[in-house]
């Protein structure tokens, strides 16, 4: 998909060029717009039996598809603000102890529009009850997942998801990095990101099966458990 325009937004001239995705130039009035990477956040929330918190899509792009809580920075935010904000507007729940994972590309297409974005991943609790206002979502129990021992299954039917944004909370089990692929996730990054979490954790176990250098781009440190 590429990103176009048929007139150029100062002059009007139908020269405006398209300059590799990644800036337009109008050669008749001198007019640039770069087409700069867009800064967003994911967090990864779970318990100590590897229960992770997804969000059912409820609009494209990718509606139905999992993603994980998150969103686009804002202007003078910072990532760690975004984390906080997305949380509560999304979930209804304000998080603590964020922690940096890591950062990973991808590639959001919305209304015929190809976004390139950087996603910033962080790892975070939900921080007591949840808050107060919206309407709660639906919250459902994924395959062969459990409630274990301070489970997140308790906490996620507590929260008010964002209905506009969230057509369902889901708690799936992941045990191993070898499930990963089998979810059915809207992005690339969230892969990735669950990817290196998982990587991480088999490596302070002694195990290096899993390798970051495995992550696929077709498209901080310890870790945090509730």
């Amino acid at each position: 998909m590429k990103n176009d325009f048929n007139l150029c937004p100062m002059c009007g001239s139908k020269n405006i060029q398209n300059k590799n995705d990644r800036k337009w130039f109008c050669p008749d009035c001198g007019f640039d717009l770069y087409c700069n990477v867009a800064a967003s956040v994911g967090v990864l929330i779970f318990d100590d039996d590897k229960n992770f918190l997804f969000e059912k899509r409820a609009k494209e792009p990718k509606k139905g598809l999992w993603t994980q809580p998150g969103g686009f920075i804002d202007a003078d935010e910072s990532a760690e603000e975004a984390v906080e904000r997305e949380c509560l507007e999304e979930l209804g729940a304000r998080v603590t102890d964020i922690r940096y994972l890591g950062s990973y590309p991808n590639t959001y297409e919305y209304k015929n529009i190809t976004y390139k974005t950087c996603d910033m991943f962080f790892t975070a609790k939900i921080a007591g009850e949840s808050a107060d206002g919206g309407e709660r979502g639906a919250v459902r129990e994924g395959d062969g997942c459990n409630a274990g021992r301070r489970g997140l299954k308790s906490l996620a039917a507590k929260l008010n998801a964002q209905k506009s944004e969230v057509e369902e909370v889901v708690v799936q089990k992941i045990s191993s990095a070898a499930e990963i692929d089998s979810l059915p996730l809207a992005f690339i990054s969230t892969k990735n990101a669950l990817r290196d979490f998982f990587a991480r954790d088999s490596g302070r176990e002694g195990d290096s099966e899993v390798s970051t250098r495995g992550r696929d781009f077709s498209e901080g440190d310890e870790l945090l458990w509730i």
